[in-house]
């Protein structure tokens, strides 16, 4: 009885649409006025002690077990929390007593490859099923809506090189290179020898076998490494969805070493989430299922590392409605192979893939995230530049 007592009170300001919910018991009751839109059944109690501490995790691990169902859009609802402004899922006061649940992890070679490998390793066949073509695993870039998601992610990779003003015979660097469609993409259409550095075997392997076959070996360079053991310098610097992944006590160094690889007046384009707002950068059960030892800085955070870095900002573009976008044609991608999954990995695996990839897209689609591509030089702001910022969207 009491626990139906807390979570009608929860429940009773959690969206800001109407939603019908219906308790172990068999009783229903519909919170918010109108036709609910969506319907969530509780098959068993939930936890409240783990409720009061960590949320997100408690539900999403109800979900993945069947304890909780959900009939109709997971990312409406998620959406629905974040922009009900008392909510219990932004709004912890309602625990009394209770502090978001900050993870920590260590970010030592070791671990980071770790980290690393229990993501993007768990098998290219996965990653297949749901990402274009290009393997390109980070927000894509809507020159214009009739895109495709490849034809999206195509633009995406021109957008950065376009933003680097790139010159042909010159170096890149890209960190956290993923499956190598960047790198190839600078050495094909841009002239440049480019060099990709991760941690994940199943990306190295997919990457040099298309190079490979390209007949690239002399111009595409990949690297199984930590980032933090190049010795050598480059004139550009690309990296692309990497620094969420080094973690809070790690950002500084990170920004620091993109300064360290670059050649004077070099220029680096960083694009990664961030958020206009202030928060815990975690969210527990992303850092358990998804990525552990992730962290989300937000937007200050970022600029003051780029500044005590010593490098200087010359451009900044928010894409928070893009990577909506992505995450939306993964998340339909994922739906036409969500029974295939549950026969490969399980069912708590499928159901833990299609919560992450639809509460994501809320997340951006609420504005409680952001990503953004920060252009920086080593130098002067705009050195060797054009005066205008006409030559980034050129080619759109």
């Amino acid at each position: 009885m009491l626990q139906k007592k807390v979570l009608n009170k929860l429940l009773a300001s959690a969206f800001d649409v109407p939603v019908m919910v219906t308790y172990w018991d068999g009783k229903t009751e519909n919170y918010g006025e109108g036709l609910p839109q969506i319907h969530i059944t509780f098959n068993k109690k939930l936890d409240l002690k783990r409720m009061a501490k960590v949320p997100t995790l408690e539900l999403a691990e109800a979900y993945m077990k069947r304890d909780i169902e959900i009939d109709g859009s997971i990312q409406e609802l998620v959406t629905a929390a974040y922009r009900q402004a008392d909510s219990f899922l932004t709004d912890q006061s309602v625990f009394t007593g209770s502090l978001i649940s900050k993870f920590t992890s260590s970010h030592d070679k070791e671990t980071s490859k770790e980290d690393i490998q229990s993501h993007y390793d768990i098998g290219n066949d996965f990653y297949k099923k749901w990402l274009d073509s290009t393997m390109t695993y980070s927000c894509a870039y809507w020159a214009r809506d009739d895109m495709t998601l490849e034809e999206a992610q195509i633009a995406k990779v021109h957008h950065i090189l376009d933003k680097l003003h790139a010159e042909p015979g010159k170096t890149l660097l890209d960190i956290g290179s993923g499956w190598g469609t960047l790198i190839i993409t600078a050495a094909q259409e841009y002239g440049l020898d480019s060099y990709g550095v991760t941690l994940s075997q199943e990306q190295y392997d997919y990457t040099m076998t298309r190079v490979k076959e390209l007949g690239l070996e002399d111009k595409v360079h990949v690297l199984l490494q930590d980032y933090r053991d190049i010795d050598q310098q480059f004139d550009y610097i690309t990296s692309v969805g990497m620094f969420e992944h080094v973690g809070k006590d790690n950002l500084a160094e990170y920004f620091k070493d993109v300064e360290k690889y670059l050649v004077p007046n070099g220029r680096a384009l960083i694009h990664g989430i961030t958020g206009q707002h202030y928060g815990a950068g975690v969210d527990p059960f992303i850092e358990k299922y998804i990525f552990p030892g992730g962290y989300i800085p937000n937007v200050v955070e970022n600029l003051t590392h780029v500044l005590d870095a010593g490098l200087q900002l010359d451009d900044l573009e928010p894409l928070r409605r893009h990577y909506q976008k992505t995450l939306e044609h993964w998340a339909d991608n994922y739906h036409k192979v969500f029974d295939e999954t549950v026969s490969e990995y399980g069912e708590e695996f499928a159901r833990m893939w299609d919560l992450y990839l639809q509460a994501c897209a809320a997340s951006f689609e609420a504005g409680n995230i952001d990503v953004m591509q920060f252009l920086l030089t080593k130098g002067a702001a705009g050195h060797d530049l054009p005066m205008n910022r006409a030559f980034m969207t050129a080619r759109d």
